[in-house]
């Protein structure tokens, strides 16, 4: 455990898919990576039985955490044994569903930690193009941005935002054509982020590697490697700068019960790992396929 604060800080995000089914994966992962920050998404709880179920096992790590829970849909929450302040739970103009002025979703929540604020995300998923829901999305990312465009450079961004910004992101880009993620609106609110100054860390050090955060779990998808990326950490310029390995630890896919994410990392200052790469560890099998030859579920990742 690092000893104090102002030093590096290693910066997580991972959507859990339900962190009562996961917490037999996340507390080993917690005590094998020793993340400084770590954002979770679809928690699938309240905070009340967050707190329960993990609170004393964060806190004997040296976290201090906050969560925005919904029961059983969507939550996020922020760990960090670097600090927690000014914490917020959603942020200014979000809009609400199926009310855009009923109360917010469990989709956001930020707090400063060790200078930086940073922010967990769970960017709605769309469902279907043209529908409220795609609809809901776009303003909720507009909403977004708007927030964080006065403070983008100490500023991280981490989450699962729904969105497949470039064909290089998908193992098949013509099997997601119709779907939500891919569509012109969706990925130029990725780049109106981008713009504010926030960097695509893991991108940035790697641009032409293959590489996903997100498999399905039918058979032969994960180990095929047919994946897609859309779980990021968009940092602003000056904590950009500091990147010294960004990375998807797909390690954590494997195994038993597995989220359908993988964790993405960021190492500030220092990478303890060294600069071990794209994915970690490396699929073994990458399969191509023909264009249009794999159908997607019944929509694309939630």
């Amino acid at each position: 455990m690092r000893p104090g604060y102002g030093e590096a800080m290693r910066v997580a995000t991972w959507n859990v898919n339900s962190v009562r089914q996961r917490s037999a994966r996340l507390l080993p992962w917690l005590d094998e990576r020793e993340p400084d920050v770590v954002c979770l998404q679809e928690t699938k709880v309240s905070d009340e039985v967050f707190a329960a179920e993990l609170g004393d096992e964060l806190a004997a790590r040296g976290y201090r955490f906050a969560h925005a829970g919904q029961g059983q849909w969507n939550g996020v929450a922020l760990l960090s044994r670097v600090g927690l302040d000014d914490v917020r739970v959603a942020f200014p103009g979000v809009p609400g569903f199926p009310d855009p002025d009923g109360e917010p979703e469990g989709r956001a929540v930020s707090a400063v930690c060790d200078g930086v604020r940073i922010h967990s995300v769970y960017v709605p998923n769309g469902r279907s193009v043209d529908s409220d829901h795609y609809r809901y999305k776009l303003a909720w990312l507009s909403s977004l941005r708007d927030a964080v465009a006065g403070e983008a450079d100490t500023t991280m961004v981490c989450g699962d935002y729904n969105i497949i910004p470039a064909d290089a992101d998908a193992f098949d880009p013509e099997a997601f054509v119709g779907h939500t993620h891919v569509t012109a609106p969706e990925r130029q609110a990725f780049a109106d982020l981008v713009d504010l100054g926030l960097r695509d860390v893991v991108r940035d050090r790697w641009p032409d590697e293959r590489i996903y955060t997100y498999w399905d779990y039918r058979a032969g998808m994960f180990h095929r490697d047919l994946g897609m990326r859309i779980d990021f950490i968009l940092a602003g310029g000056p904590v950009a700068q500091r990147a010294r390995a960004a990375w998807v630890d797909r390690k954590a896919r494997k195994g038993t019960k597995p989220s359908d994410h993988a964790p993405v990392m960021v190492d500030l200052d220092t990478a303890p790992d060294g600069d071990v790469g794209p994915m970690v560890p490396p699929p073994s099998r990458p399969a191509s396929v023909a264009p249009g030859s794999v159908t997607l579920p019944h929509s694309v990742a939630d």
